[in-house]
């Protein structure tokens, strides 16, 4: 039997009184289905791509419940498909991202296969999720997507993509179709010759791009009436002078009262102070003692003593760097037992 965890909500009186009641009863899970709860998705269909394309799609598994989640293993039933968690363990409302891809250079046309996901914490249980593409072979690309790789705030990038096709005389690509604020695209023809032709997409990231990870995806329109559209991965990150580790604190399941102590790291390009910490909250529920050296790596012990309000727990913090126009934030999240 797996418990599932609780949430609350608050009444308020007046200005002053509050009252935290449970939205439901604890919901009790059984069976295998337990698992399937926590996925974002149970299939993926990476449709039509070109060969040697990049195709890669992330699936979050997010701890529902009050016990914590241990992934044994993930597997693929296919050799044409890879798949890799970014953690296994989990505690309540920790998420843990599956990246998926298929290989494109490899395998032509129809492929079918599956990803298993093994679980044996709480309970044993395997989720199976089903993946599908079909790779044209007349349009390659190289290389498979536009990667920005890492890219400093404010300094924008361009990478470039050649596209090739091989087929009909009259095939072109007659548009970019990409909906984001921070990308911009070009496709310039660059050789015709029988019944072949060579494009040259060049994508531009902003310099107002914000700081994390870019994951974006645009389509070559051609006239190519039964598969017009050609999907081009846009992958990197765009990252800050200093950088924050883990960016969301994990802090599991509290009792209140409890003390946990968990660490943050701050790592810059160059050596920097810390100015001040301040949390959003005024519970006074986090203490943190302030390094006062000059280094570009600091490692902040966070003791945190849990509150007695049942349910999710997010508290903000606000980092004050000498010398830096804007604060570095960051979050702790985690769940008080109720009493």
């Amino acid at each position: 039997m797996i418990i599932r965890a609780r949430f609350y909500f608050c009444l308020f009186a007046g200005l002053s009184a509050g009252l935290c009641l449970p939205a439901s009863a604890s919901a009790q899970v059984s069976g295998a289905g337990w698992a399937e709860e926590m996925f974002s998705e149970l299939k993926h269909d990476f449709g039509v791509v070109a060969r040697g394309a990049e195709t890669k799609t992330r699936i979050a598994i997010k701890n529902i419940y009050e016990e914590d989640v241990h992934i044994l293993n993930v597997d693929t039933s296919c050799g044409c498909t890879a798949a890799k968690p970014d953690r296994t363990f989990l505690k309540t409302y920790e998420t843990a991202y599956v990246t998926i891809e298929m290989d494109t250079r490899k395998f032509t046309r129809h492929k079918d296969s599956s990803v298993i996901v093994t679980f044996d914490r709480p309970q044993y249980a395997k989720v199976t999720i089903p993946v599908k593409m079909y790779v044209r072979t007349d349009v390659v690309l190289s290389p498979g997507s536009v990667n920005f790789g890492a890219v400093d705030v404010g300094s924008g990038a361009e990478r470039g993509v050649e596209v090739a096709y091989a087929g009909r005389n009259d095939w072109k690509i007659e548009r970019v179709e990409e909906d984001s604020d921070i990308l911009d695209a070009e496709v310039v023809e660059r050789n015709r010759g029988t019944g072949k032709a060579t494009y040259d997409l060049r994508v531009t990231l902003s310099s107002d791009a914000p700081v994390g990870p870019i994951r974006e995806r645009m389509t070559l329109i051609t006239n190519d009436s039964a598969n017009p559209n050609v999907p081009v991965l846009i992958e990197g990150r765009v990252e800050a002078d200093i950088t924050v580790t883990p960016s969301t604190v994990p802090l599991g399941k509290l009792t209140p009262g409890q003390t946990r102590m968990v660490n943050v790291v701050l790592r810059g390009k160059k050596p920097f102070e810390i100015e001040k910490i301040e949390c959003e909250s005024e519970t006074e529920a986090f203490k943190v003692r302030l390094p006062k050296t000059t280094r570009s790596v600091h490692v902040l012990p966070l003791a945190v003593t849990a509150p007695n309000v049942p349910g999710e727990y997010v508290e903000k913090f606000t980092v004050t760097i000498p010398g830096r126009d804007e604060p570095i934030t960051f979050e702790a999240v985690g769940e008080i037992a109720g009493s």
